[in-house]
């Protein structure tokens, strides 16, 4: 239901406007201590907020001995979830504790405290540079998606701290985000060996520290969904496998069914990985069952939802529709990803006008085509989004219209050659992140569904 303010107000006569604004204050405050009661044992950050407000409450009543007792204890709890941001507040209040009441007779309990704070501050100072790394990675993959040209790649360069990621780390977060920082790096270039590598360590460091799968669940989702790219970027389906079935194990867990953010986390990342099962097996309409349920979830977490997550399922159900040759209900995904107008993604606006194009010429939309074909040059050119491969299939699309369908097999033929060429480039591969064009050329020379070419390749290769 809508908030309806003066609804509310002629339904309770009592209650002036003016105390409102009060009322609802004082409602949320009591709705957010409800929920704090609730929730505290399930997050290690309430749980020591709160005994720190009790050593505070301690200290300040003159009870300094009681308060250090907590403060030990609050110490442990913080080492065993890597919490260092409150050991440094428990530190604060001991040097303070103990800079003004004579509370220990050790003699070097002022230099222990000064080492403590000082090795804490470095470890902080740290994982903030990494952290500020790994999320500038990720923030330039939002934007721009894979590397497109050399000019991409000297600027991821000098992003990289090779200073700061070559150290090695001992500490639980300096090696998450180490981690991350070569994740996101590996993937936006196409090493996708590196890609692997590091989303195998990431998930492993949650294997070492198990307790931090619960204080820091976001992460370890998103480093499973990273360790199923990898897998499926590499076409590793047994591990696929494998990840994906631990995946629908741990979603059943009680971490992820009673926190609303995990939820919603695990249902994006969960129908991802089934809909690339269905691109890797080559069945493509099958994985059609699956639009209505992701759409509806949609739906229900629309709120909550970032743009960027919805726009990479249209281009999937696009491409699902494509494979399955249903090349209208594809365009109609297609169009929604380039009506909408968002500052993210330009790889994604780039292949979904591509897709568009090559559906459209599917149909035999040839009215439109060649508008279309001038249209996304364009804008492709625009976004420096042109490299040899969609230069090569514009220049057949080109061509296409002077043919007859008898003279079309041997263009087919030499495009397909000129393609597999550039296959294991890896700045000229990019277009193969978001169009199997090699699969659907085989599928005009042959003569047969795009979807069985890719799903009788899949059959050889799991033989």
């Amino acid at each position: 239901k809508q908030y309806d303010e003066e609804s509310l107000l002629r339904k309770n006569e009592g209650i002036r406007k003016e105390q409102l604004s009060n009322l609802k204050a004082r409602l949320y405050h009591e709705i957010l201590s409800s929920l704090r009661t609730l929730k505290q044992q399930d997050h290690i950050d309430l749980q020591l907020h709160e005994q720190l407000d009790f050593a505070r409450l301690l200290y300040n009543k003159g009870l300094y001995h009681q308060s250090l007792r907590i403060l030990d204890k609050i110490k442990e709890l913080a080492r065993n979830h890597h919490q260092e941001t409150y050991l440094l507040q428990v530190v604060f209040l001991e040097k303070k504790i103990e800079a003004l009441h004579i509370t220990r007779s050790m003699q070097d309990r002022a230099d222990k405290l000064k080492c403590e704070s000082e090795s804490i501050n470095k470890r902080l100072q740290v994982t903030g540079r990494l952290s500020d790394l790994a999320l500038q990675l990720y923030s330039w993959y939002i934007r721009n998606g894979h590397a497109r040209n050399k000019k991409d790649h000297e600027e991821l360069e000098k992003l990289m701290d090779k200073e700061l990621l070559n150290t090695s780390y001992t500490g639980f977060y300096e090696r998450l985000y180490r981690y991350q920082s070569y994740c996101w790096y590996g993937f936006i270039i196409q090493d996708f060996l590196l890609y692997y590598r590091y989303c195998q360590k990431w998930v492993d460091l949650f294997e070492q520290y198990p307790q931090m799968i619960e204080t820091e669940t976001a992460h370890y989702i998103k480093g499973i969904h990273n360790l199923l790219s990898a897998h499926f970027d590499l076409r590793n389906y047994k591990k696929f496998e494998e990840t994906l079935l631990r995946f629908e194990s741990f979603i059943a867990s009680p971490v992820v069914q009673h926190n609303h953010n995990n939820l919603i986390q695990t249902f994006v990342y969960l129908q991802t990985a089934r809909i690339n099962k269905h691109f890797m097996e080559g069945t493509f309409t099958q994985g059609l069952e699956l639009v209505p349920e992701i759409e509806a979830g949609l739906k229900e977490y629309e709120i909550y939802l970032d743009r960027h997550r919805i726009l990479v399922f249209y281009y999937k159900f696009a491409s699902l529709y494509f494979g399955s040759g249903e090349h209208e209900k594809s365009i109609d995904y297609l169009n929604k990803i380039i009506n909408w107008k968002v500052d993210l993604r330009t790889d994604l606006q780039c292949y979904a006008r591509l897709l568009h194009l090559i559906a459209h010429y599917e149909l035999g939309n040839m009215d439109l085509l060649e508008y279309l074909l001038k249209s996304v040059y364009r804008f492709m050119a625009k976004m420096e989004n042109l490299s040899t491969v969609e230069e090569e299939i514009f220049s057949f699309l080109r061509q296409s219209f002077k043919l007859t369908p008898r003279q079309l097999k041997p263009h087919f033929e030499k495009l397909l050659n000129k393609l597999q060429q550039l296959e294991h480039n890896r700045i000229e591969s990019r277009a193969f992140m978001y169009l199997d064009v090699i699969s659907w050329l085989q599928s005009k020379i042959e003569g047969k569904p795009v979807q069985q070419v890719i799903r009788d390749k899949f059959l050889a290769d799991t033989r």
